[in-house]
């Protein structure tokens, strides 16, 4: 039964289990965060900028001669949330040398 678990061990590690299920927690865990620093501070202060238009998700393109319009606004926004999401990722790994975890394959 030792060297059962002693193998499966040595599988999670070998194939990189661990590291994506760290991808995915931290992933997951970011999310909701990061979508409130970019809705409620980031959109706020480029709204300034924008001026009567207000917040960052209201920024459309309105194609002429319908009235369909291209969110580009809202578009920009989950950019920046994929930005920041990945940058958290990336460096929390680091900083904590996660990427050292998984075995290398043979």
């Amino acid at each position: 039964m030792k060297q059962h678990l002693v193998d499966f061990m040595d599988f999670i590690r070998t194939q990189g289990v661990i590291g994506l299920a760290i991808g995915i927690i931290l992933g997951t865990a970011v999310t909701k965060l990061v979508a409130s620093l970019v809705t409620d501070i980031i959109n706020p202060v480029v709204g300034i900028f924008l001026g009567k238009l207000g917040d960052l998700k209201s920024l459309m393109i309105p194609i002429y001669h319908t009235s369909a319009q291209i969110g580009i606004g809202s578009f920009i926004s989950a950019l920046i949330d994929f930005a920041i999401i990945a940058a958290v990722v990336y460096f929390g790994v680091k900083k904590l040398n996660l990427d050292k975890i998984d075995k290398p394959k043979v």
